[in-house]
Parts: C-alpha cells; sequence; structure tokens
C-alpha cells in the first residue's frame, strides 16, 4: 500500500493542521479503540475571517463550567471532563456505574492571534472560542485612489 501525503496549504490556517496530522500519526487502534471504546473527541470547526479565527466545538451534554481553555505561547488547549454516576438499589443487589467522558483539543496559533483579547461562549451544545487578529494582521478594506 502506498501512503500519499496531502500537501498543506500555505496560508495562516496551516497551524490548525496541527490536530489532524496528530490524529493521523496515531495507530489504527488507537484511534478508535482509546478510552475504552468510549472515545470522546468533539468535532471541530475552523473558520477564518479578516479581523478574527473562530473555533466551533460541539460538544453537547457539557456545562459552561466543565471546559478549561489554556493558553500557553502559541498553543490553545481546550479540554473537558463530564462524570456521570448512576445507582440502582433493589433487595439482594446493588448496581453502580461510572462513565467518564473527557477530551482535550490543542491548537497551535498563528502568530497573528491577539492571545490576550481571546474569548469564550457555550450555548445549545457549542463552544465558540473567537481568536482575534492583530491589529497589523488584519485584512484592510479595498479602497480607491483618486488621481490628482
Amino acid at each position: 500500500m502506498n501512503l500519499v501525503r496531502i500537501k498543506k496549504p500555505r496560508t495562516e490556517l496551516a497551524p490548525f493542521f496541527t490536530a489532524f496530522d496528530e490524529f493521523l500519526a496515531r495507530p489504527f487502534d488507537e484511534q478508535v479503540f482509546n478510552n475504552g471504546g468510549n472515545a470522546f473527541r468533539p468535532a471541530v470547526n475552523v473558520l477564518d475571517s479578516a479581523y478574527h479565527f473562530a473555533i466551533e466545538l460541539v460538544a453537547p451534554g457539557l456545562n459552561k463550567s466543565d471546559f478549561n481553555l489554556h493558553v500557553e505561547k502559541d498553543t490553545l488547549t481546550i479540554s473537558a471532563s463530564l462524570e456521570n454516576r448512576s445507582e440502582e438499589a433493589k433487595p439482594n443487589y446493588t448496581r453502580r456505574e461510572f462513565r467518564l467522558n473527557s477530551f482535550t483539543r490543542t491548537f497551535t496559533l498563528p502568530e497573528s492571534v491577539d492571545t490576550e483579547k481571546i474569548s469564550a461562549h457555550y450555548e445549545n451544545g457549542i463552544l465558540n472560542v473567537r481568536l482575534p487578529k492583530r491589529e497589523e494582521a488584519q485584512v484592510k478594506a479595498a479602497r480607491s485612489i483618486e488621481i490628482s
């Protein structure tokens, strides 16, 4: 079997390909059977506009207090942990079940991101992280120049 390498575009979005590369670098059994078959890896959209990047992370059933966002140098880490406990007590037996769903997603940020102004909002199962671009990295609107 021949491996095919995909050439990544040379844009500011290139650092966001890191998570995808890390996923492909792991053996298949780790990707599918991680965490005892209960792997939880939420889907992510990365958007690029003239003034900011946006990350949309789908994580229904969580509360905003379940999330932890951490920025260190040029790395953004989003993690969450949700523990479900259930107990059923009947005569002659008691059944207890614990289920822990957790995930960590890490993104390498481009130099154009102003890490001091990153904000996040969680609503309707979607975590929206806004990554404003530095003033000098923002795309300026086209303008006409009058000839004198």
